[in-house]
């Protein structure tokens, strides 16, 4: 396996990066808790179908007695009432603190398990097995943990880290093959952010990743876990820094809850959501129009969408006054000023953003 680590003082962890790994959770577990102890996987329907016995398998050959808790995938099921479920059922189990929580899916099961963690008995230590792309190169790192609210995506949580994440290659192929793309709508981000290397790659190699090449997926998720440990490590709490990891996510989210968070998928309205952040640095100068063409043409090239949906400029301002990112009514909006360096900006004049969205809509 690979290795990197995420370096947060005494809340440091390991990313586990290889192929038929989830047969060393089970040990990988016992160097975080004891014999005896109890562990509960929290995964969907589907995922424990193909994953689960032989998690649960590895976790009992390491002495620890083992549940299993179960929520429908989506973001509409990332809800306080799936988390107070979560809480009756560990009540249930009798867990106490020194149970590990488990998740093993996408991001949906990856935060809510977080924010479950981050909650019972005020903080339970719990692991990330991704099996998505997106979680894999994203949401799975960083320990931003929460619930969906209504009026704003992932409004209620806490910042909580993971004990390890450990990530199996194997599992991409069983993904279906419109959320594997949605993933790599977060790989681009990263290449637009941080790395004008992997956007070439990326670029380069479409066809190949497309295809699930081993050797591409490696690279391309080792890279995104590294650029997202070491913006993690300069800005845990998202002061300043960490904002970067949102480029394309203020527009993206909004879309999401104006769309009741079942028409897009998470990576789906982040390209979107890229592609109007790359109009939107234009409009405000901040890069010339070559890059905008060059992010869409590579979203194009993954099969990712950057129209759209018919939507209603004032709703999606109004939705983006609660993004978290929004301070004293003020929308923040990450810009790019080339591939490979983005500025955050603190407040978007209302007009630019209005003249903006509604050439975009």
């Amino acid at each position: 396996m690979k290795r990197l680590t995420v370096n947060l003082g005494s809340r440091s962890y390991d990313i586990l990066i290889g192929s038929a790994t989830l047969d060393q959770i089970g040990p990988i577990l016992g160097k975080i808790g004891n014999s005896g102890m109890r562990a509960v996987i929290v995964t969907n329907p589907v995922i424990d179908k193909l994953y689960g016995d032989r998690t649960r398998l590895s976790i009992e050959k390491a002495g620890f007695q083992v549940d299993t808790i179960q929520f429908s995938e989506g973001e509409e099921h990332k809800s306080l009432a799936s988390a107070e479920k979560a809480y009756d059922y560990l009540m249930e189990f009798n867990c106490d603190r020194n149970t590990i929580l488990v998740a093993l899916g996408g991001g949906v099961i990856g935060d809510l398990t977080g924010f479950i963690a981050a909650t019972f008995m005020r903080g339970i230590p719990f692991v990330q097995i991704p099996t998505t792309l997106l979680s894999q190169v994203d949401s799975s790192v960083g320990g931003k943990t929460a619930v969906n609210h209504p009026r704003g995506k992932n409004i209620i949580g806490a910042f909580y880290q993971p004990k390890v994440v450990l990530i199996d290659l194997e599992t991409l192929s069983t993904l279906p093959s419109d959320e594997f793309r949605a993933g790599l709508a977060e790989v681009v981000k990263y290449g637009v952010i941080a790395d004008p290397e992997l956007f070439d790659y990326l670029n380069e190699n479409s066809e190949r990743i497309l295809n699930l090449d081993s050797e591409c997926l490696s690279r391309i998720i080792e890279t995104s876990c590294a650029i997202k440990a070491q913006v993690v490590e300069s800005d845990e709490r998202e002061s300043r820094r960490r904002m970067i990891l949102n480029f394309g996510h203020t527009f993206g989210h909004a879309v999401e809850a104006l769309t009741q968070y079942v028409q897009y998928k998470h990576g789906e309205a982040v390209a979107i959501g890229m592609a109007f952040a790359s109009l939107l640095s234009n409009e405000m100068n901040k890069c010339s129009p070559s890059v905008g063409e060059r992010v869409e043409e590579l979203l194009m090239k993954l099969n990712l969408p950057i129209k759209s949906p018919n939507l209603n400029s004032n709703e999606v301002i109004e939705s983006m006054y609660h993004d978290k990112k929004t301070t004293a009514k003020k929308i923040k909006f990450i810009l790019a000023k080339k591939i490979g360096e983005v500025e955050i900006i603190d407040e978007i004049p209302e007009i630019t953003l209005k003249k903006t969205l509604d050439n975009f809509l």
